[in-house]
């Protein structure tokens, strides 16, 4: 009985294990210019070990410091052979007064949690 036990419970520590080797995607570096009154192009690079289509980073996000969104630029495919991979995203209109803006990545899996980037908007 202990025997089927501990190979129940080795399973399922291994099967979370697999699930979770790819972990959360990580904003690695940002860029951001100015492109007109009040609107950016943001660069953003992102490190995250996709597995495939089960589990990959299929977005990055523009944060207001209330934590509002304010883009989403959305990846439609897993990078399984790209790390970092680099994905722009232009037009992005960000409301007066919003000096500093949070840059962070979502996985298919582990949702959010992985490093994000807080970057300053050029004048």
């Amino acid at each position: 009985m202990k025997v089927v036990g501990f190979l129940a419970a080795s399973c399922i520590t291994a099967a979370i294990a697999v699930t979770a080797f790819a972990g959360e995607a990580d904003v690695t570096q940002t860029e951001v210019v100015r492109t007109g009154p009040g609107v950016y192009r943001f660069s953003a690079s992102v490190l995250h070990r996709d597995e495939g289509w089960d589990h990959y980073a299929d977005r990055w996000e523009v944060i207001a410091p209330d934590g509002h969104i304010l883009a989403t630029r959305t990846l439609y495919h897993p990078h399984v052979n790209e790390q970092p991979f680099t994905r722009s995203l232009g037009d992005v209109k960000i409301p007066t007064g919003i000096r500093q803006v949070e840059i962070r990545a979502h996985c298919s899996v582990h949702a959010y949690g992985g490093k994000s980037e807080s970057v300053s908007l050029p004048e």
